[in-house]
């Protein structure tokens, strides 16, 4: 059982790891966050929208599933969202340098971190 800061904490010790969150997807609020190279309150609240386009459209589609994570991947960096299970309505997000990351390791990083996060 973790707390947020040590999750932050955990998420930063990743190959490559430049910032992370832990997001409240209903209102955009970051709540708790760690690193630098970005402006996370800007990506927190533009990341709320990915996962909320992607949660519509699955309805629209009538899968009746779950999303694991979401990658955006762009010419220097991973950006890696990933909702949590047992608190719905929050998400993980963790970018990384993608010179010097793992993207396996990483979204095994990420589940792990989830699994163990407490609020």
């Amino acid at each position: 059982m973790a707390t947020i800061k040590q999750s932050m904490d955990e998420l930063m010790t990743t190959d490559g790891a430049l910032c992370a969150a832990l997001v409240d997807s209903g209102s955009g609020m970051i709540l708790g966050q760690i690193g630098t190279g970005l402006d996370l309150e800007v990506a927190a609240a533009g990341n709320t929208e990915v996962v909320r386009a992607k949660m519509k459209t699955m309805r629209s589609l009538g899968l009746n599933d779950t999303i694991e994570d979401i990658l955006i991947t762009l010419g220097k960096q991973y950006h890696i969202i990933r909702p949590m299970v047992k608190q719905e309505g929050l998400f993980i997000y963790l970018v990384l340098d993608k010179a010097r990351s793992n993207l396996a390791l990483a979204r095994r990083k990420t589940a792990d971190v989830e699994q163990s996060l407490t609020l």
